[in-house]
């Protein structure tokens, strides 16, 4: 049976979508922005940062769904410059175990939604 997962820790949806669904023991979650849940503002000071409030916001989701990191099977990542992909990595690398990290795509894209620079999204299972 389909589940819904909703946390006050992560940003509201923006559009007609949940933040994760859950079925059988896998979540799906939304691609998340580096919107902070408290002041509803865009984290926008540099790369490093975008990163770390999407990871964070992920984690919440996670959280929420009773998972964490660890957990997480797929994610894929929507940057806008490809050139940025050393100081993702680096921020991403302190969120994803590097003995056991999840599988993952990586790819340059036009536009994202709120003109943002990261766009994450994930599967992740019990």
């Amino acid at each position: 049976m389909k589940q819904v997962v909703f946390t006050q820790d992560a940003p509201a949806p923006i559009g007609p979508y949940s933040q994760a669904v859950m079925i059988g023991g896998t979540l799906y979650v939304s691609g998340q922005i580096a919107i902070d849940p408290k002041s509803n503002e865009l984290i926008l000071n540099s790369i490093e940062e975008e990163t770390h409030q999407v990871l964070k916001n992920l984690g919440a989701i996670l959280q929420a769904a009773g998972m964490d990191y660890k957990n997480v099977v797929k994610c894929s990542v929507f940057v806008k410059d490809i050139g940025q992909f050393g100081n993702i990595n680096a921020i991403y690398s302190q969120y994803f175990n590097s003995e056991n990290p999840p599988a993952r795509e990586l790819v340059e894209v036009s536009r994202l939604p709120k003109l943002v620079n990261i766009e994450i999204s994930c599967i992740a299972a019990l």
